[in-house]
């Protein structure tokens, strides 16, 4: 599955300055929250080597912004390291400076969207009423990401929103596990975003790579088997 992140549906989207240079061919982003810096560097080489191609590190994670920036060169061709949980604009700034490839919000701040547009930067804005999902692509999302998605249903909530919004790439976030996760893509998400799960927990306390290899492959294979 080949998802090319960019948007060219009505000359109102191309006017809203949408930009999106990501390219997902694995419909699947990690993501690392409270994560210790002497642990992100070896699983961050680890998933990219199982074959994850996207990457995010919450800003509320202890020296998020740091992380980030030691490890960003080391980010290989057609890899994407970024940042989640972006609430405001101060954030998007931090994350920005830091070297985000792309940020992810659990909220619409159209000032977050209009500095990523600005900078060229890919948002997956998050959204949970078909409201929100709608005011986030209008207001520049790549993506938008259904955050709790399995508060209201899952893979029924994601095929009941693209009835009328046939035209957004969804993400899936929140209760993603790899049992369901066929289920969500099957159902029309065009993505999913998955936490310590997609590792292993105690892998990555551990420090037990060969399984985190495993694991996140397992993971990957089973949703390009949807």
């Amino acid at each position: 599955m080949k998802i090319i992140m960019s948007n060219t549906k009505t000359d109102a989207e191309l006017k809203s300055g949408r930009q999106d240079p990501m390219q997902l061919v694995v419909p699947l982003i990690g993501i690392l929250r409270g994560i210790g810096a002497e642990t992100f560097g070896p699983l961050m080489e680890t998933s990219f080597s199982a074959g994850l191609q996207a990457l995010e590190v919450t800003m509320n994670t202890p020296g998020a912004e740091e992380i980030l920036s030691i490890h960003r060169e080391r980010v290989p061709a057609g890899k994407y390291l970024g940042m989640g949980t972006i609430r405001n604009l101060p954030e998007a700034r931090k994350a920005y400076e830091a070297g985000a490839m792309f940020l992810v919000t659990p909220n619409v701040d159209p000032k977050v969207m209009e500095f990523a547009r600005n900078k060229m930067i890919p948002v997956i804005a998050g959204a949970l009423t078909p409201t929100e999902v709608y005011r986030a692509w209008a207001a520049g999302a790549a993506m938008v990401k259904v955050f709790p998605c399995r508060a209201l249903g899952g893979p029924l909530y994601i095929r009941e929103l693209l009835g009328p919004f046939d035209h957004i790439p969804l993400v899936a976030v929140g209760g993603v596990t790899i049992e369901n996760g066929p289920e969500h893509l099957q159902a029309g998400a065009a993505a999913l975003g998955v936490g310590i799960s997609l590792f292993g927990e105690q892998a990555v306390r551990a420090g037990d790579w060969k399984t985190v290899h495993k694991n996140v492959k397992r993971f990957i294979q089973r949703c390009n088997a949807e």
